[in-house]
């Protein structure tokens, strides 16, 4: 009996981690793709990334590496980053299919959009970032030049700049999603939210303070859009009922 019972418990938490399992593996499986695809055009990406530096560059000037590995550990790191960026539509996919089977019909309904967007946010903050700040920092970074002094960037520092600055706004641009979860899951009213709009201002600077470069450009770039999109959150979440309201409408649905 006591074997029996055992199974009975054991084998649904076994089969949830077999899939589980299955499904990091292809996750690791798609970037693995990706990565070797891209493998070949790894100096091109890198070159690429690093236009809205390289196009300030003084004349004659150009970006050097320090260490003797960084001509190749630097570009395979793009491209390791680049390939996790692209898989992420199947990484979704993989996560909405473990997760979905155990949610009720109104938090499929509210899930699945949100994780669309998500993505879509995430990419949507690497263009701003790539095309709007990028030359705005680096384009004044060239300019502050003292005289005398040769501006030649280390190919790995800069990746590291430029990566922080992908991921800081990646990042930033989900702050809608949060917001509207928040709210949606019941664990912060709309109003109240309303009422901490200046607080939340402040924050948005000093959260860019910690995250960009020590320049006023970086920053109000990244808090500016933080505050809007905190703003976008809070008006999308009026379209939305509140988690209780929607579980009541499904138990009135299945009652029916």
């Amino acid at each position: 009996m006591s074997t029996g019972a055992e199974n009975d418990t054991g084998q649904p938490l076994v089969q949830h981690l077999t899939e589980l399992r299955d499904r990091l593996l292809r996750c690791i499986l798609a970037v693995l793709v990706f990565a070797v695809a891209l493998m070949a055009f790894a100096n091109d990406i890198y070159a690429f990334v690093a236009q809205p530096l390289t196009r300030y560059l003084p004349d004659g000037s150009s970006m050097i590496a320090t260490e003797v590995a960084s001509t190749f550990l630097t570009p395979f790191k793009l491209v390791i980053v680049v390939s996790v960026c692209l898989a992420m539509p199947v990484v979704l996919q993989q996560i909405w299919g473990f997760v979905a089977p155990g949610m009720y019909r109104h938090e499929k309904r509210i899930a699945l959009p949100l994780l669309v967007s998500s993505i879509i946010l995430f990419y949507a903050g690497l263009a701003f970032a790539y095309y709007a700040v990028f030359p705005l920092v680096f384009g004044f970074f060239s300019s502050v030049v003292p005289e005398g002094v040769a501006y030649t960037p280390d190919i790995t520092r800069f990746l590291d700049t430029a990566l922080k600055l992908f991921m800081a706004f990646g990042i930033a641009f989900e702050i809608p999603i949060a917001t509207v979860l928040l709210i949606w899951s019941g664990a912060v009213e709309r109003e109240s939210l309303k009422q901490k709009r200046p607080f939340v201002i402040v924050g948005c600077f000093v959260v860019a303070m910690l995250l960009t470069p020590p320049d006023i450009f970086s920053q109000c770039l990244l808090a500016v859009p933080m505050w809007l999109l905190f703003e976008a959150g809070i008006f999308f979440s009026q379209f939305l009922g509140k988690r209780e309201d929607s579980a009541d409408d499904d138990t009135a649905e299945d009652k029916s």
